[in-house]
């Protein structure tokens, strides 16, 4: 692999690697969900099993699952929303100030 020198690199390039690295990350960690969950499926089912017998958890089980991100705030990385519930507060503001919001997707 060759190695990236990203003190060469403008601030723009930059950017755009790191919504390319996150999108890869969550990709990665889906494929990886996917998984382990077939490898449980699996494992639960030469027991005899299902996995919703071993992991029942009612009429709400979904309640809770997390969501890959959809949008980042582009001054904090950190700061991301999968596009359920209401939109945070960075997002909002931006916004109100004209911006669109597929400016922010990932």
């Amino acid at each position: 692999m060759r190695a990236i020198r990203l003190e060469k690199m403008s601030l723009k390039d930059l950017k755009d690697l790191e919504k390319k690295i996150r999108s890869a990350i969550n990709h990665t960690k889906e494929r990886e969900r996917k998984e382990v969950r077939a490898k449980i499926e699996d494992l639960a089912a030469e027991s005899g099993f299902s996995v919703d017998e071993l992991f029942a958890r009612g009429r709400n089980g979904a309640r809770g699952r997390v969501v890959a991100p959809k949008y980042m705030n582009p001054e904090n990385a950190s700061e991301t929303w999968a596009g359920r519930g209401r939109k945070p507060k960075w997002l909002v503001s931006r916004l109100k100030r004209g911006a669109k919001i597929e400016q922010f997707a990932l």
